[in-house]
């Protein structure tokens, strides 16, 4: 059963995660996912954590700023165990919610730091537009090895772009909206070399969606290219200089099968950067 904390500290959030982890269960955290998620967010966050901890058992952190309150931290400490398919064992997820009350919002960094697990890496999903140029962004920026976006949760683009662009020297950096355009991104590959003379890009779909995937046609290219684009809830048409793309096959991922994606990348992504680079040219 979760235990719930009210302007508690660390050292308790601490010892409510060992008292709530059985002793006859594994220990098995593959990483530490930390979650900006602020209340708008918060219930969408948690719905696409539910669908994936079996996959990835880690230490994850919530994150939940809310700086009109008086200065405190809230948790609420839970550990989720799962049997091993084939096995009697069992391992377990830690799930750490954290309302950053007041000034803490602004340090989100210190907070945390106590939280990681030594030598794993440290993924973060930002929900929503990051806040350019803040103090809490370049805090978790300074203590991640990833930072996983989607650009269509941003009401900013494409100028939001332009300052991602700024973050590529500072931290590997994953957008959900990119990997939504592979199997497009593979049919236009498919035009090659007919496709170096484009002059012009028609989507319809998410604005995000639309402006990366022209910006990696323009990268690919050397040139630029036209974007026409409609909006739509999903990436449903490409046309290329007015002949329509045949539409991939393959299946929809859920939120949580695509986030699940972007914690077993690494490193950077040059072609992703230079898409983004030239999304809005």
């Amino acid at each position: 059963m979760a235990a719930t904390l009210t302007d508690t500290t660390l050292g308790a959030v601490e010892r409510a995660l060992a008292e709530q982890r059985p002793a006859e269960v594994q220990r098995t955290s593959v990483m530490t996912h930390l979650v900006w998620a602020p209340k708008p967010w918060l219930a969408k966050a948690e719905q696409t954590l539910a669908g994936m901890a079996e996959r990835h058992p880690s230490r994850t952190v919530i994150l939940t700023p809310e700086p009109r309150r008086k200065d405190g931290l809230d948790a609420t400490v839970d550990v989720v165990c799962f049997e091993v398919e084939g096995s009697e064992q069992a391992v377990s997820s830690e799930v750490v919610e954290l309302r950053l009350k007041g000034g803490r919002a602004k340090a989100p960094a210190s907070i945390v730091q106590p939280l990681l697990i030594p030598d794993l890496p440290v993924f973060c999903r930002w929900r929503g537009e990051p806040p350019w140029g803040t103090d809490e962004l370049d805090q978790l920026v300074g203590v991640v090895d990833r930072l996983v976006v989607d650009s269509t949760e941003w009401k900013g683009i494409p100028a939001a772009f332009d300052r991602l662009v700024d973050l590529f020297g500072s931290v590997a950096v994953s957008d959900i909206a990119w990997t939504r355009t592979r199997e497009w991104r593979i049919r236009l590959a498919e035009l090659w070399p007919d496709i170096r003379l484009a002059g012009s890009l028609e989507v319809t779909g998410p604005r995000a969606e639309a402006l990366l995937l022209a910006g990696w046609l323009r990268s690919r290219l050397r040139k630029h290219v036209d974007l026409v684009q409609r909006n739509g809830t999903t990436l449903r048409r490409v046309a290329v200089d007015g002949e329509r793309i045949e539409p991939p096959g393959a299946d929809a991922l859920t939120a949580s099968d695509l986030l699940s994606e972007q914690l077993d990348v690494f490193g950077r992504d040059p072609v992703y950067e230079q898409a983004v680079a030239a999304a809005s040219q």
